[in-house]
């Protein structure tokens, strides 16, 4: 879709343990993005966060909050060109 965009997000912090990929996949389908996020070995979180410039925006602010029990330290976003072609928000690992 024309006016779209992808960013893929890494979140470190206590964001594991804390239901962090089960809010996030909860907020992009409230904002109708579509992409994953996943938990990964080191402790942190990564996402791929697809859809219009807007609420994907909205979608990374609110990822430095992320749930009641989540302590973010750092979110750091990377453009990712050209856009994918991704269905839904799913939890991936």
């Amino acid at each position: 879709m024309t006016g779209e965009i992808a960013r893929q997000v890494r979140v470190m912090g206590r964001v594991q343990g804390v239901a962090f990929r089960a809010w996030t996949r909860g907020q992009a389908r409230r904002l109708g993005l579509r992409g994953w996020v996943c938990n990964n070995p080191d402790g942190s979180v990564s996402a791929l966060v697809v859809g219009p410039a807007e609420q994907v925006e909205v979608m990374l602010d609110r990822m430095w909050s992320g749930p009641g029990a989540a302590a973010v330290r750092d979110v750091s976003v990377e453009a990712v060109t050209p856009v994918p072609q991704v269905e839904g928000f799913e939890i991936t690992g």
